[in-house]
């Protein structure tokens, strides 16, 4: 595994905090690092609420990547409840393709840190809605 998913996992594990906000509000229970393409990365948590007004780590972490001025991928990486383990949910695969509509497919996606195990996006969201081939 080279070094940047390494970073990417630890900037991941440093924001990763679950915590109980209000009686309505917990967040912090999953956290994603997202790698741009200028190789800066950036991290969110997932914030869950009684009323599904919630998001995603990795919606999280891309929206703190446009926040500070940037919009392509080149990586993500979760830590979800199995630790290091899983892909994106449809919502924030939707939001990928729909921010990169012709390259969307070449985002690498961490699916297992322990073992190393990568996929792209386009491989987990073939023949999507918006493809241009």
């Amino acid at each position: 595994m080279d070094k940047i998913w390494e970073e990417m996992y630890t900037a991941a594990k440093a924001v990763l905090n679950a915590r109980q906000i209000s009686e309505f509000v917990s967040a912090g229970e999953v956290s994603a690092a997202v790698l741009s393409k200028s190789g800066r990365i950036y991290t969110g948590v997932c914030i869950d609420t009684c009323s599904t007004l919630g998001i995603c780590a990795e919606r999280n972490a891309i929206f703190n990547m446009i926040t500070n001025g940037e919009h392509e991928i080149a990586r993500v990486l979760c830590i979800a409840p199995i630790e290091g383990k899983g892909a994106p949910c449809g919502a924030c695969r939707e939001l990928m393709v729909q921010l990169m509509p012709t390259s969307y497919k070449d985002i690498e996606i961490m699916l297992d840190y322990r073992t190393g195990k990568t996929i792209t996006l386009g491989e987990i969201t073939p023949e999507w809605w918006i493809d241009y081939d």
